[in-house]
């Protein structure tokens, strides 16, 4: 389907769905490692996303993100909700087509993927969600560059993020609360990592169900 409004309310729909699926997951690894509430902070922000774009009529899948992010700042508890209100802020000023071109896929994540690391200051290799999400954008550009589609462009940043998560396991965390286990801390997927790749493949999710109906 085009990535329009119906998408971007879709996705965030799709995401509060697989949030809640994953909620027990996330907290498992959130409690390895943290403090065991991401899952249910995620859980109740997205559900409350949801529930607000499902309710109201938007012209632009900015105007979708933006009631987003400032709904997950206000019920996301924790370092979360500012890191993915941040995220979804930036990615709404970032696009202002009411339908996304590969062009505006890569300057939503980029953006998205900028707020995350001004907000947290924080750079790739730190075990943070940010492994998930610069893979994400480079995939994304390169996607780009290889003159995909959008929803294709879409794909290969959700497969990215995907295994920038699963890299998570192997690093040592030196940024948040799991750092302070030093070492202890490989060996764990980092739970922000884990629903950035949730919420990226829910994009896609979205973009599929959109075009069979």
């Amino acid at each position: 389907m085009a990535l329009n409004a119906q998408w971007a309310a879709l996705w965030i729909a799709q995401s509060a769905a697989v949030i809640a699926e994953n909620k027990d997951l996330l907290m498992t690894l959130d409690r390895e490692i943290g403090d065991a509430d991401h899952g249910e902070n995620m859980d109740r922000g997205f559900k409350a996303a949801a529930a607000k774009v499902s309710g109201s009529a938007f012209d632009s899948p900015s105007a979708v993100l933006k009631l987003v992010a400032t709904t997950l700042m206000s019920t996301v508890g924790g370092a979360s909700g500012p890191l993915y209100g941040t995220a979804f802020l930036r990615a709404a000023k970032a696009v202002s087509n009411t339908e996304l071109d590969g062009d505006d896929v890569v300057a939503l994540l980029s953006a998205g993927l900028d707020g995350i690391k001004v907000r947290g200051k924080a750079t790739a290799g730190e075990k943070t969600m940010v492994d998930a999400w610069q893979p994400a954008v480079e995939a994304a550009r390169a996607a780009l560059e290889q003159g995909a589609e959008p929803v294709a462009i879409l794909q290969a940043a959700a497969v990215a993020a995907g295994q920038g998560a699963e890299a998570t396991i192997d690093l040592r965390a030196t940024k948040g609360r799991a750092s302070y286990l030093g070492e202890r801390s490989i060996g764990h997927k980092d739970p922000g990592a884990a629903s950035s790749h949730l919420i990226l493949k829910s994009a896609v999710t979205a973009a599929m169900e959109g075009e069979s109906k």
